[in-house]
C-alpha cells in the first residue's frame, strides 16, 4: 500500500511539474542574449525608438515597448521588421549590418519588454468591402496614417510600405486596429473598448481590406 502511494505521489508531481512545464512558467530567459541584444539596441535603435523602446527618440520612431505589439508580432515578425526594414520610411534593414546572432540577440532584448499575455478576439476569416474601408480609413485613419498609408512624420507608420504588407498578416493589421496600442497615439476602435471610435468588427475588415490594396498601387 506505502508502495502504491509512493507511486501516485511520484506520478502526480511529474504531472504538475510537466503542466507547469508546458505552461511557460518554468521558461528561462536568455539573459546573455538579452545583454548583448540591449547593447545592440543602444547602438542602432534608440535614436528613433527611445531609450525605454516607447517611440520617444529623437527621430521619427514607432513605440515597440508596448504590450499589444508585442502580443500581435512572434518573435520571427520583430526578426523581419529588423532584418528587411520599412522601404518609404527611416527604418533601414539591418540585414546587410547586423548578424543572424545580432539579429537574435536583439529580438530577445525587445521580447524581454513584454510583461503580459493579451487574448485578442480576432476573426477567423478577414474579407471587407475596399470601398468601404477607403471611406473608413479616410474618416478614420488617414489624419495619422497619411492619404493612402503614405504615414506621417510622429503621428502615423507609413502602411503602404512594401516590407509591411508582406510581412504583416490580415489579422495582425486587424488586431492593430481593433485593439490600438497603450501609451500612443494610435486608441482602440472595436466597438465595445474604450477608444472614441467605435467601429464593429466588419468595419474594421472593411478597412484592413482597404489597407492590403495599397500593394497594388
Amino acid at each position: 500500500m506505502k508502495k502504491i502511494l509512493i507511486g501516485i505521489y511520484i506520478l502526480v508531481t511529474v504531472g504538475i511539474i510537466v503542466v507547469i512545464s508546458n505552461s511557460g512558467l518554468l521558461t528561462k530567459k536568455d539573459h546573455k542574449a538579452i545583454e548583448a541584444g540591449e547593447k545592440i539596441y543602444k547602438q542602432q535603435c534608440f535614436a528613433c525608438h527611445g531609450d525605454n523602446g516607447k517611440g520617444q527618440g529623437a527621430k521619427e520612431g514607432t513605440a515597440i515597448n508596448n504590450q499589444y505589439y508585442l502580443n500581435t508580432y512572434s518573435d520571427e515578425d520583430i526578426y523581419n521588421q529588423v532584418k528587411y526594414g520599412r522601404e518609404g520610411t527611416v527604418m533601414p534593414a539591418y540585414g546587410s549590418n547586423l548578424s543572424e546572432q545580432d539579429l537574435s540577440n536583439l529580438v530577445a532584448y525587445i521580447r524581454n519588454w513584454q510583461k503580459k499575455s493579451i487574448e485578442m478576439e480576432t476573426p477567423q476569416k478577414i474579407s471587407g468591402d475596399p470601398e468601404n474601408g477607403r471611406k473608413l480609413y479616410n474618416l478614420y485613419c488617414a489624419s495619422c496614417h497619411g492619404n493612402e498609408g503614405v504615414g506621417k512624420k510622429k503621428m502615423g507608420t507609413v502602411l503602404a510600405s512594401p516590407q509591411y504588407l508582406q510581412y504583416t498578416t490580415d489579422e495582425q493589421i486587424w488586431d492593430s486596429t481593433a485593439y490600438g496600442r497603450e501609451d500612443t497615439r494610435m486608441a482602440s476602435s472595436l466597438k465595445g473598448l474604450e477608444g472614441v471610435r467605435q467601429l464593429s468588427e466588419s468595419q474594421i475588415s472593411d478597412i484592413v481590406t482597404y489597407i492590403r490594396t495599397f500593394s497594388t498601387k
